[in-house]
């Protein structure tokens, strides 16, 4: 009698996420998926109006249309068109969720798959938040096991972990088996993509990362419902996700992690909901300058030098190449230059919005003092448990002015601050009953009937 073999993870997810019903889901667990969602469609409005969206809606609807609908947006197109166009509006101010262990945007991709193809298979409320708690969870635990390698590889986590999240997702709203979910993980790595090459140049395409992988998770569990035989060692095989995508950083990986706990701890909750509309690299920094501010009027011609200590795995997001971070060409750069946005910070007493506009990142004053930012390497650095950051200003008259900050990895933001940016994200673009009737929809998901109704008042 041979010896059965061990499950691979993939088997391990797969049998997980098919055998689950809501009631398994703990309530706090569920509360929390349902303001994440919130938070990405509120995102979507928000970037809607952003010069971005024609040049991408332009292109995917040259290739033909259908009934997928779009945030905000009067456009309808094909099922993962829809989904690409949507992860786009929702990463596209780079303001939604990240979960700092895997610095992986998780709702960019899972939100849009479980609108669209909610929608398109007829769901309820409960499948799709179902679909949303797994999607969430497994795309989480695939970014954490890397253990910081993907960034260091030049990968985006996002555009990687999110297909697995998606393909789990899109399964169960396809009402996949066991043996097909882990069918569709075994294809989703055949699909997973996303390098931070934009990043060097302040590009557009980093923000078509989590809707590609929205599109492939989708793509992956119809090939899986169809029977189509895939590797069943996605993460750990000797070609495997970790294996491949890691290359020289592969050795600190923990493939194990994806599966541990499983059920038990609910990673995903964790995740960290964005009040600065930039990378997640520069949070610290911003909230340290802006403690600073309220204790000092900053401008060009007070200061004397600004120095940030910044974590090594942040150099090439936020810092470098330096010519580009001292004077943003984009709102994109801006999002993702540390100069800039202490400036900013020390200055105005703020990063929203409006702080991404031309008229702010173009202000002669501001590079002025961006100017007189420099960066060392924090020898005391969190990374990658925590994103630690210190701001240190001299000012001409001799003093000098510190503070420092640690964003753990679960800093969550508070239920109440998540409806208030949602609502501050819809102003202007959606009349206020409707924003209010979008906001408690989302909240009271359990109870709608019909996923279709609901996705489609999210168009314009």
């Amino acid at each position: 009698m041979t010896e059965a073999q061990p499950q691979t993870l993939s088997q391990q997810v797969s049998q997980f996420v098919a055998t689950r019903v809501l009631g398994d889901i703990p309530n706090a667990v569920r509360e929390r998926a349902k303001l994440v969602m919130l938070d990405a469609i509120g995102n979507a409005f928000a970037a809607s109006r952003y010069p971005f969206v024609p040049v991408a809606l332009s292109a995917l609807s040259s290739l033909g249309s259908g009934d997928g609908t779009v945030i905000g947006l009067d456009a309808r197109l094909a099922l993962r068109d829809a989904v690409v166009m949507n992860g786009i509006l929702v990463h596209g101010l780079d303001y939604d969720d990240t979960y700092l262990p895997g610095s992986v945007h998780l709702s960019a991709s899972c939100v849009p798959v479980v609108l669209g193809m909610g929608a398109h298979a007829g769901a309820n409320g409960r499948d799709m938040l179902m679909a949303a708690v797994l999607g969430l969870e497994i795309g989480a635990r695939v970014a954490a096991a890397a253990r910081g390698g993907f960034v260091n590889a030049g990968f985006h986590a996002t555009g990687i972990a999110g297909a697995f999240g998606s393909a789990v997702a899109a399964g169960r709203l396809m009402k996949l088996n066991a043996e097909q979910h882990m069918l569709a993980q075994g294809v989703a790595l055949s699909l997973t993509s996303g390098t931070l090459q934009p990043l060097q140049e302040g590009s557009w395409t980093k923000r078509v990362h989590p809707g590609w992988a929205g599109a492939s998770g989708i793509t992956a569990a119809a090939f899986a419902r169809a029977g189509y035989v895939a590797p069943a060692q996605a993460y750990e095989g000797h070609f495997g996700l970790y294996s491949c995508f890691l290359g020289e950083h592969k050795a600190s990986a923990q493939p194990q992690a994806v599966v541990e706990g499983l059920g038990e701890s609910w990673e995903f909750t964790r995740t960290s909901i964005k009040l600065f509309p930039a990378c997640h690299q520069l949070h610290a920094f911003m909230n340290c300058a802006i403690k600073l501010a309220k204790e000092q009027k900053f401008n060009a011609e007070n200061v004397e030098t600004v120095r940030a200590l910044v974590a090594d795995a942040a150099v090439p997001l936020v810092c470098e190449p330096r010519a580009s971070k001292l004077k943003p060409a984009s709102s994109y750069s801006a999002q993702f230059s540390l100069p800039y946005s202490v400036a900013c910070a020390l200055t105005r007493g703020r990063f929203g919005l409006n702080e991404i506009e031309a008229p702010s990142y173009t202000d002669g004053e501001l590079l002025k003092l961006a100017n007189k930012v420099s960066y060392e390497i924090d020898p005391d650095s969190g990374f990658p448990k925590s994103r630690s950051g210190e701001v240190i200003v001299k000012m001409k008259d001799g003093r000098e002015l510190r503070h420092r900050d640690n964003i753990l990895p679960d800093e969550p933001a508070s239920a109440e601050s998540i409806v208030a940016k949602f609502m501050q994200n819809t102003d202007g673009i959606l009349a206020l009953e409707r924003a209010e009737r979008v906001r408690d929809t989302v909240l009271g998901l359990e109870r709608v009937a019909n996923a279709g109704e609901f996705v489609g008042m999210l168009g314009k």
